[in-house]
């Protein structure tokens, strides 16, 4: 393989690691409306991902990163063509970080109810307008002949785009609803159970929709292999929901997300964003990328750094492995 084939594999592999990380605090975020009865029960979810939504985030930046410095052209067609819902996203970020640590300063009621509709809010977004972007750069864009964006911010508004963006809603709040029942104790986590059945359901009519669409426009022989593994992991984590098997269930659910981002990858390549308007214009990882320098040095770094990171992550998780419930938080008081 050549370098830049390696980093666009790498960069495949931050975004599925974001992904399939982020996407359960995103859908922790959801669930402080769609779950939590009160504020006590608020403050179990938030604290179920408190330790580690900020670890979390790591892997966005290394993903974005990774394409500026792999792939200056993919970087600056896809910011400056999707600024505006990339700036929502960023600002989404920004407030539901601040939200998190501002949240518990004070005690009066409308203080922290605003901050818990921030947090709702701004993973609520995010979690769709990730679907909204992907689901474009797999259809095509408007690219023209000197490989910048000509399109509008209506072209990324389409049906195809909008029900990626509702299958990543969906299956990032299933996620985390997953993940809420595996570390959390009590009534809430029966409850969280049962919602994540009715979620997985819905979820499962989205993602075979959406994925069957893909194949059909775009997909090839490793595309559909990837689609059957990530329907079939879906239901197997429905099924091991079912059954109580809250581990299995939070791993099958990643292995959903990990495969169908791998398979939008898969579709693309060796394109990075296809162009709509000629197939001669497409952002490559060849003409896209920077040079066979500038990728052995990352390489190197990539090789060092990146073991590092997921060995502290991991470690993290392990530290904060327990699982928490209100009678936890009526002892903080």
């Amino acid at each position: 393989m050549e370098l830049h084939d390696v980093w666009f594999v790498l960069i495949a592999v931050l975004w599925t690691g974001y992904f399939f990380l982020e996407g359960f605090d995103f859908g922790v975020g959801v669930l402080t409306k769609l779950l939590a009865r009160d504020r006590t029960e608020r403050r179990v979810l938030i604290n179920t991902i408190g330790p580690v939504w900020d670890g979390n985030e790591v892997w966005l930046l290394a993903a974005g990163g990774a394409t500026f410095a792999a792939f200056p052209e993919w970087y600056a067609t896809l910011f400056s063509g999707f600024y505006l819902p990339l700036l929502v996203i960023l600002l989404c970020l920004i407030v539901r970080g601040v939200a998190f640590e501002y949240r518990h300063k004070r005690d009066e009621e409308r203080w922290q109810r605003n901050w818990e509709h921030a947090i709702f809010w701004c993973s609520l977004l995010p979690a769709f307008l990730w679907g909204v972007a992907f689901a474009n750069i797999v259809r095509g864009v408007k690219i023209d002949r000197d490989l910048e964006y000509v399109g509008s911010l209506g072209d990324l508004l389409n049906p195809y785009a909008l029900l990626g963006g509702l299958v990543t809603l969906s299956l990032f709040t299933f996620h985390g609803t997953v993940f809420t029942g595996l570390k959390t104790a009590g009534d809430i986590r029966h409850r969280a159970r049962a919602l994540a059945l009715r979620l997985g359901l819905v979820t499962a009519v989205l993602a075979l929709g959406f994925l069957v669409w893909t194949q059909a426009d775009s997909g090839n022989g490793k595309s559909l292999v990837a689609l059957v593994v990530a329907v079939l992991a879906l239901v197997l984590a429905l099924l091991a929901t079912l059954r109580g098997r809250e581990g299995w269930a939070f791993a099958l659910s990643g292995v959903t997300i990990a495969v169908t981002i791998a398979m939008f990858f898969l579709t693309l390549f060796p394109a990075v964003m296809p162009s709509s308007l000629n197939g001669d214009w497409s952002l490559t990882v060849e003409n896209a990328s920077s040079s066979p320098y500038t990728l052995r040095i990352m390489t190197w770094c990539a090789a060092v750094a990146t073991p590092l990171v997921m060995l502290y992550q991991g470690w993290t998780y392990w530290v904060f492995r327990k699982r928490i419930g209100t009678q936890h938080i009526a002892r903080a008081h």
